[in-house]
């Protein structure tokens, strides 16, 4: 098989290509093409990538090219790891909300609809170019945030697109950890949104965890949300990290306004990743990559895209039609949950039913995501300020004509439509 990696240039890509390096023995994996706008990064990215899987002995054949369609020519699966404007325009996304009171972050809220509008028609046209030149039967895998508004639409659009984030991996590692059992052993009842999810439940043969988990390891957990482990106690479930943009929204900004943004954290150790890259006798990871975020993505992917190939019938947590599983949201949102992955893609497996506490967030945020994707596919100012008026973390229509008006001069030159406004 094929694999081409779309934003290949990225300073994450040695993860995964560990990752492929290690773990995809039942796959048969013979050629890894990176690809990326960006020539320079490849010319340091793709030769250590290339030398990772050289000293894992793996015979995969790995280059590197800005040429999207010759990386897709023939590919068994694409997987998408794209950020429109690169750095800048994450610290950005992380700035200028914060002048307007709303939390400033890259896959929610103002900032994280901004980036939506950039990277949603990119990621279409990427889809598009995939499915011409691809094999028939090709999968895309989609990494690139925020991952439940892309998949939406590229499921809107007919690919064969599931979403993928590392949210539910990282807790099922560390829920294994603290018990001191195999990750596989640990099948978490995980429900919700991309970057709006709970963990209900911890299963290890056939009995729930979770409890004994918070009573002995409750704090360090907790740790884990960023929010008291009080929260958790009062909810009944384990929040994502994400949960504290709602749920301790104004702390945040308060946080946000008074330290460098990640972007700016990232792009420093992005440099520094860059330089050791460029090493010629480097060909493993470094420490500080495990810094850069996207713990365990790699081996999430590996997982997905072996269970797809070999119709292995397992479960795994991905972003996915609803299709009637959350009985209060519409069937074409996409939602995060355990799904039993085959040759013929992902289907949600029945959850229990979800509080009003959760309930209530959920369909809030998928309604936002909805007029999202219609934003970002159609464009026009007014699109975008209902979007904004419908997030929970907005709101206000004062506040969202405001948003509306900051977003629109921060992004111009991304978004093509804005000069017929």
């Amino acid at each position: 098989m094929k694999l081409a990696v779309v934003g290949g240039g990225s300073t994450y890509t040695p993860e995964l290509v560990d990752g492929i390096a290690r773990l995809t023995g039942d796959i048969k994996v013979t050629e890894l093409v990176l690809v990326d706008p960006d020539a320079e990064r490849l010319s340091v990215v793709g030769p250590f990538s290339a030398r990772i899987m050289a000293r894992y002995g793996h015979p995969a054949t790995v280059w590197w090219t800005c040429d999207l369609d010759a990386a897709a020519d023939g590919a068994g699966a694409a997987l998408l790891q794209l950020r429109v404007g690169g750095q800048a325009t994450r610290h950005r996304d992380e700035t200028w909300p914060l002048e307007c009171g709303c939390v400033g972050q890259e896959t929610t809220g103002a900032g994280g609809f901004a980036k939506a509008l950039r990277t949603v028609p990119v990621v279409l046209d990427v889809a598009e170019r995939v499915r011409q030149r691809a094999a028939s039967n090709a999968w895309i895998i989609d990494f690139t945030n925020p991952v439940g508004i892309v998949t939406r639409a590229l499921l809107d659009a007919g690919h064969r697109a599931i979403g993928l984030c590392n949210v539910a991996i990282g807790y099922q590692r560390t829920f294994a950890s603290l018990l001191g059992v195999p990750p596989e052993a640990v099948a978490l009842d995980h429900v919700g949104l991309n970057h709006l999810t709970w963990e209900r439940a911890a299963m290890v043969d056939g009995s729930d965890r979770l409890p004994e988990l918070l009573d002995c390891h409750g704090e360090e957990i907790a740790a884990h949300t960023g929010l008291p482990l009080a929260v958790t106690r009062a909810v009944g479930a384990v929040p994502s990290y994400y949960l504290r943009y709602f749920w301790a929204h104004d702390a945040v900004v308060e946080e946000e306004r008074g330290r460098p943004t990640r972007a700016q954290a990232v792009a420093e150790i992005e440099r520094q990743l860059l330089a050791m890259y460029a090493d010629p006798a480097l060909d493993t990871k470094p420490e500080l990559l495990q810094h850069r975020g996207g713990a365990y993505y790699s081996e999430a992917a590996v997982a997905l895209l072996a269970s797809l190939v070999t119709d292995a019938g397992d479960r795994q947590v991905v972003n996915v039609r609803n299709n009637g599983t959350l009985p209060f949201l519409a069937d074409e949102a996409v939602i995060e949950v355990p799904a039993t992955i085959g040759a013929g893609g992902a289907a949600p497996v029945p959850v229990a039913p979800v509080s009003p506490l959760m309930s209530g967030l959920i369909a809030h945020v998928s309604a936002y995501e909805e007029l999202a994707v219609a934003a970002a596919l159609r464009g026009g100012r007014d699109r975008v300020t209902r979007a904004l008026l419908a997030h929970p973390l907005v709101g206000q229509y004062d506040l969202a004509e405001k948003l509306t008006d900051r977003l629109l001069a921060e992004n111009a030159q991304f978004l093509s439509w804005t000069a017929s406004q």
